[in-house]
């Protein structure tokens, strides 16, 4: 077998155009990341290490046949069922939530397991049940994803509970639930929202608080969303230049490596690169729905939706977060904060997409 053949057999399971948009963006976070960490080398080559181990994660899922993802759907669900049990029995308590668990050889934060293990769960019922769906299907798929994220928003991690929750929604969306039921649900959410507001913790509400008037706490609880405000609009058009963001680098910027990155990258590029920047998340979310519209079974169709329906929502959070029109739920950029957990959960997601699409041929439709 020549060098050309072995290549094109690493390669083959490899959705090229995805893989363009994420690489852009994996470059953009080694850029913006040097930048944020004040021209230090620390976080991008830690940063570049995380990657390229997501990056070998990816290659085995896009390696991994149709029949094999499934299987793991339950078994992914039970495990992570067990570790978000077994945080809230022995969790370590860090800032005041309880997230982490500690293994002995490792610590691990399970919640982020979810990300995957929810909507592949979903999925795999919905494919079991397709031919006979009632409500009573849907009702045990939302059961499905209420357990993990009532565990995960008792933590308290209310940015991840949301996006589970919004992971879980659109895979229940996708399966064809109905408009009447889906608005139904949104009454009965905002007349229970007095009860939900009570059951929040103190800096949950004072986040949302802050969302309509940052300057009551501005040195404390709003601090966050007026320095970002403020990098945001002092980038301008063009941006005042790569390393030259003054609220950067003169330490007024908070969390500038990680849930506030995009206001690193909008102080130094302005509005012409935040236009570059959604125009390579569009482009990642158009390819993972172009992969959507071409799956071949129920389970992949449900899955490749979600994937990319959570991926274009995590961008849409984290940059209206940091530009004042969310509350601030600590919810990082995607493919661009700085952090292993998150850089692996994503390049997962994009492994199934691109297994879904280069595997497709050899599922019959």
């Amino acid at each position: 077998m020549t060098k050309r053949q072995l290549w094109m057999r690493f390669i083959a399971h490899i959705d090229r155009q995805l893989l363009l948009g994420i690489g852009l963006l994996l470059l953009t976070s080694l850029l913006v990341l040097y930048s944020a960490d004040n021209a230090s080398w620390d976080r991008p080559l830690n940063q570049m290490r995380n990657i390229v181990v997501a990056l070998v994660f990816m290659w085995l899922i896009t390696n991994l046949p149709l029949h094999y993802l499934m299987r793991t759907a339950v078994p992914i669900y039970v495990l992570g069922m067990v570790l978000l049990i077994g945080v809230a029995l022995f969790g370590e308590i860090s800032h005041g939530a309880r997230r982490w668990l500690n293994l002995g050889v490792t610590t691990i934060q399970p919640s982020e397991l979810m990300k995957i293990g929810v909507p592949m769960m979903m999925a795999w019922y919905f494919e079991k049940h397709e031919a006979t769906l009632t409500m009573k299907n849907y009702f045990v798929a939302a059961l499905l994803l209420l357990m993990p994220t009532a565990l995960i928003a008792r933590q308290p991690d209310l940015g991840t509970a949301l996006l589970i929750t919004a992971s879980g929604f659109y895979v229940l969306f996708l399966a064809g639930l109905s408009w009447r039921v889906i608005g139904g649900v949104t009454v009965a959410a905002l007349a229970s929202a007095p009860v939900l507001w009570k059951m929040m913790h103190d800096y949950q509400r004072h986040r949302i608080m802050m969302l309509f008037d940052p300057s009551q706490d501005a040195l404390g609880n709003g601090y966050h969303t007026i320095q970002a405000s403020i990098a945001v609009g002092s980038g301008g058009i063009l941006g005042k230049g790569y390393l030259n963001g003054t609220q950067t680098h003169l330490d007024f910027l908070p969390e500038r490596t990680t849930d506030f990155i995009f206001a690193v990258y909008s102080e130094e590029f302005g509005l012409i690169g935040n236009l570059f920047l959604l125009a390579l998340y569009s482009f990642v979310v158009w390819r993972g729905f172009i992969i959507t519209s071409h799956a071949s079974t129920y389970f992949t169709r449900l899955m490749a939706g979600s994937i990319t329906l959570t991926f274009a929502t995590y961008a849409f959070v984290n940059m209206g977060m940091v530009s004042g029109i969310l509350p601030v739920v600590g919810v990082p950029l995607p493919l661009v904060s700085y952090g292993g957990t998150s850089m692996l959960t994503l390049l997962l997601g994009f492994g199934m997409l691109m297994s879904i699409e280069t595997h497709k041929k050899l599922v019959k439709s």
